[in-house]
């Protein structure tokens, strides 16, 4: 790892020094006061009547646009990257405890709505960020919900109908787990009558009868059947009616 120790902080340009260190690996996990004494030891050897004070200076680096100075307790790999370029300012260096309190970080802003994942589970309202991470509080119906009719349930809770929106939302979820933002491909949002006829295998409801099996039973022909029977059934000789 190697860095840029620049000072510059002098209206004499004579006395700027930029300084290239390859820092050993035992100093990775040093303080960054130790490459501010490094400098300033190496400065002063050549400019014996500008010396400088390594208590009386500290370090800044570069940050969106404008300059962030470093704490002498900061760890250098920690705030350094590799080639970076090292600022010596006059003014005394300040632990973090110190900087924290003078510069206190502001948190980052909540993420937006198209930052946001729902959950597909059914009946879940948690949001997170895409990509998780995912909340483990998650309550959830199994199954599609249900509009049939006037009806409003989820399937996998049959018993538990409502016949307004807010009744509905108040039903509580049937399983528990962590929210997810897969939704399988075959996954159906809701389900109507048709889905519920198919599920009860045709049962459910009387079939639909066709307009030619209406007509055929509406001609005359089967009209004359349906007396025969009826007059059958009452022991009456039909043929005495129908000669």
């Amino acid at each position: 790892m190697k860095v840029f120790l620049n000072y510059q902080d002098n209206v004499d340009e004579t006395r700027h020094k930029t300084l290239k260190i390859t820092l050993p690996k035992s100093w990775k996990s040093g303080t960054t006061n130790k490459l501010l004494v490094q400098f300033v030891e190496s400065y002063n050897s050549n400019n014996s009547d500008n010396l400088l004070d390594a208590d009386l200076m500290h370090l800044e680096i570069s940050h969106l646009e404008s300059r962030k100075e470093l704490a002498s307790d900061d760890v250098i790999e920690s705030v350094l990257e590799d080639r970076q370029d090292v600022f010596v300012m006059h003014g005394a260096s300040k632990l973090r405890s110190e900087l924290d309190v003078l510069n206190p970080v502001s948190p980052p802003p909540p993420p937006s709505k198209s930052e946001l994942a729902a959950c597909t589970h059914f009946g879940c309202r948690n949001r997170f960020p895409k990509g998780g991470p995912y909340p483990a509080n998650c309550v959830y119906h199994k199954s599609p919900l249900i509009f049939h009719e006037t009806a409003k349930y989820w399937s996998c809770c049959p018993h538990k109908k409502a016949y307004d929106w807010d009744t509905f939302e108040a039903i509580p979820g049937c399983h528990t787990g962590t929210c997810t933002d897969v939704k399988e491909s075959t996954q159906k949002t809701f389900l109507g009558g048709c889905d519920v006829r198919d599920a009860l295998g045709g049962g459910g409801e009387p079939a639909l009868r066709s307009i030619d099996d209406f007509n055929r039973e509406q001609s005359p022909t089967r009209t004359l059947e349906v007396l025969r029977e009826t007059l059958a059934q009452m022991e009456v000789e039909n043929e005495l009616l129908f000669k």
